[in-house]
């Protein structure tokens, strides 16, 4: 076993690391806690077990399969690493999953050993419209491990586990006084911005429409009327969501089942 864990979010990511020359085990995080039911003790089996039920439901998916790739590779926190390096990307999809990650690690360790550090971007020399560590060549992902990495302190961690409790609680009033109270980020930069298009998209506007929601409908209704161009319209626009075409989806359908979208 080495010495260092690399936690990557998501397969595209792991695809391209491998290439890399840099050295340690791979976690791959396969979560969304960006969507669905959350509770604030993310070491529970109780937890998995409800995320699991949920993805199962709202994916179709196998709940023997998400047991084997999402569940089971978390073993992998419990091993004697001294180190622990966490690769995630400033949009809220990636920051909820880093909430999460860290709420776990803080739950199963005193964090000493291991040492935590993070590597996230918000942005890449000569890319003006990044979007994640998903776009990057082997090369591009060593020079962030090399010019970017930064260790996580104690006060990371508080700041971290004030927030996921604000985020599982989905109190907006809450979310929004911590927001505008909160002045040190510490190494979590990328944080609030992502906490912000949160509590956006908490609230709902006269017609009842989230704000996804209604700049989905403003977007069909500017005259993109099949699924791919609102898909492509809305990532160009809201990159700091993080949302893939099935959690789109999500958001879509309550607007079709309202016939205020024909697709």
């Amino acid at each position: 076993m080495q010495t260092t864990l690399h936690v990557l979010n998501g397969s595209s990511t792991a695809h391209v690391f491998r290439e890399t020359g840099i050295p340690g085990d791979i976690l791959v995080w396969r979560e969304i806690f960006s969507q669905g039911p959350l509770s604030n003790n993310v070491s529970s089996a109780d937890f998995w077990e409800t995320r699991k039920k949920w993805i199962a439901r709202t994916f179709k998916e196998l709940p023997e399969e998400y047991q084997k790739t999402v569940v089971e590779p978390l073993e992998m926190l419990k091993e004697p690493y001294e180190t622990i390096n966490l690769w995630f990307e400033f949009d809220l999809h990636c920051q909820a999953n880093l909430l999460g990650m860290m709420a776990l690690l803080a739950q199963n360790t005193n964090l000493s050993p291991p040492a935590v550090f993070l590597i996230c971007p918000g942005e890449f020399p000569g890319k003006p419209d990044f979007k994640g560590m998903g776009e990057l060549q082997a090369d591009e992902l060593e020079y962030l491990y090399e010019n970017i990495i930064v260790q996580l302190g104690e006060i990371d961690f508080v700041i971290a586990g004030e927030a996921w409790k604000l985020y599982v609680a989905t109190d907006t009033d809450a979310l929004e006084k911590w927001l505008n109270e909160t002045e040190f980020w510490g190494n979590m930069h990328l944080l609030k911005p992502a906490m912000q298009a949160h509590l956006k998209r908490l609230r709902t506007n006269e017609a009842g429409l989230n704000y996804i929601e209604q700049k989905l409908l403003d977007i069909y209704s500017k005259g993109a009327q099949t699924r791919h161009t609102i898909y492509q319209r809305f990532w160009k626009d809201e990159k700091i969501y993080g949302l893939g075409d099935t959690e789109i989806d999500l958001y879509l359908q309550p607007l079709i089942d309202r016939q205020l979208i024909r697709l």
